[in-house]
């Protein structure tokens, strides 16, 4: 049991009201909250198909690095491990692993019976 009563260390490793792409989060779904939780691992030298996400969500890259692409604008930002940020809600986007293994740790902000990730049409889902 411990014997010292102490405050922890806390690192904030992403506080934003937008997605990496710089478009403002406007508003929660109104039912039950629900968090979702995944590691996401992409293969090297592979592209994750086209998608988009229904709400917010928050990216932290554990390994490798993740360039992302919206579609529509054709902007893309690379993050490497260490690194977070917002991703994009309903913008058709797609991240792409580099020359290794890329592991994320994704946390999406949804509602029960909705899933976290839309393929587009055509498309293969994202996982």
């Amino acid at each position: 049991m411990a014997q010292t009563v102490a405050s922890g260390h806390r690192d904030i490793l992403l506080q934003t009201d937008h997605s990496w792409n710089g478009v403002p989060y406007t508003h929660y779904p109104t039912t039950q909250p629900e968090l979702t939780m995944i590691r996401l691992t992409i293969p090297a030298h592979s592209a994750l198909p086209w998608h988009k996400h229904p709400f917010p969500n928050a990216v932290y890259v554990l390994e490798g690095a993740l360039t992302i692409t919206d579609r529509e604008s054709g902007k893309s930002h690379v993050y490497h491990a260490g690194e977070a940020f917002g991703e994009s809600v309903d913008d058709v986007h797609h991240g792409q692993a580099g020359d290794t293994q890329t592991v994320l740790l994704i946390t999406y902000a949804g509602t029960p019976g909705v899933p976290t990730s839309v393929p587009v049409k055509g498309q293969l889902p994202e996982y």
